[in-house]
């Protein structure tokens, strides 16, 4: 059966093909979910612990995996899931997930004034600790999210031992007074992180994102990818010798596995070759093959 034009596109990107060469540039460079497996596995785990009854002992996650495999995006679409609903009885937003990042280095005055950033709420950065824990928990009792997802997790190493300890005991306290379930995101220097607490260790179940490998499922990542490029001719990127590059070019992570794949498609574009070619991967990551 012959196959119509664009066929090798998902109905959404085929409108976004048929645009000029600037538009369709423009959409590569937006934010796009590619479903695979173990990002599927973690949104269901994350979903879980979603709907978990409050109890006295939460559970809770550590996800983790190398910088740039794709936790932060995983945990965004499940933001995405679960969005703000403005309460009009109580006049006011509220946030089943709440989310943000740890400071660089593990102090507790940093991490409750980025917390209250989040939030949205007026305050005074440089007020004491006590006052701007108060106000935090003042309003995380309103709110009565269901999650707090904490990225970068793994800064907790840049402080001395005990400010780790006094961050660690932060974390689990907020658990604990908020009876809700909490996300750690970190790099495998997170899990380091959480060892020096047998606590944490118990209370923190790991899920990692590990680094991609020549098989099949990677292959499907890529003719995952090439159905959202909007390029107008297909490019068969599951075929040994591209899979090949493409994974070698990345290191198998998802997000340089994304870049690759971005770039390659505007020089496509650019050349009028309307599909990605080895001798494009080739132009845009080079020095990763030896």
């Amino acid at each position: 059966m012959k196959s119509t034009p664009l066929s090798h596109l998902l109905p959404a990107t085929r409108s976004q093909a048929q645009l000029d060469d600037d538009a369709r540039i423009q959409c590569l460079l937006r934010d796009r979910w590619i479903d695979y497996p173990r990002a599927t596995q973690a949104l269901e785990q994350l979903e879980r612990l979603f709907v978990t009854p409050r109890r006295e002992r939460m559970p809770c996650l550590l996800l983790h995996g190398d910088s740039n495999i794709g936790k932060t995006q995983i945990t965004a679409k499940f933001r995405r899931r679960h969005p703000d609903v403005f309460d009009e009885r109580r006049g006011m937003e509220m946030r089943p997930i709440i989310s943000m990042q740890m400071p660089p280095t593990p102090d507790q005055h940093r991490f409750y004034s980025s917390l209250l950033f989040e939030l949205g709420a007026p305050h005074n950065a440089a007020a004491g600790l006590a006052v701007l824990e108060r106000l935090a928990r003042n309003l995380l009792r309103r709110m009565a999210p269901n999650m707090l997802i904490v990225d970068e997790v793994h800064h907790l190493l840049a402080g001395t031992y005990r400010e780790q300890r006094a961050s660690l005991n932060l974390l689990k306290f907020l658990a604990n007074d908020l009876r809700a379930t909490m996300v750690l995101v970190g790099t495998r220097d997170a899990v380091i992180a959480l060892q020096t607490d047998s606590q944490m260790v118990s209370r923190f179940t790991p899920f990692e994102v590990p680094r991609w490998r020549e098989s099949e499922g990677f292959r499907r990542l890529l003719a995952a990818f090439e159905r959202i490029l909007p390029l107008r001719r297909p490019s068969d990127l599951a075929q040994r010798e591209i899979a090949q590059y493409v994974l070698a070019a990345s290191g198998g992570l998802t997000g340089e596995v994304s870049r690759i794949l971005n770039a390659a498609a505007e020089a496509g574009i650019r050349s009028g070759d309307e599909c990605i070619k080895l001798e494009h991967l080739e132009h845009v990551a080079p020095t990763h093959i030896q």
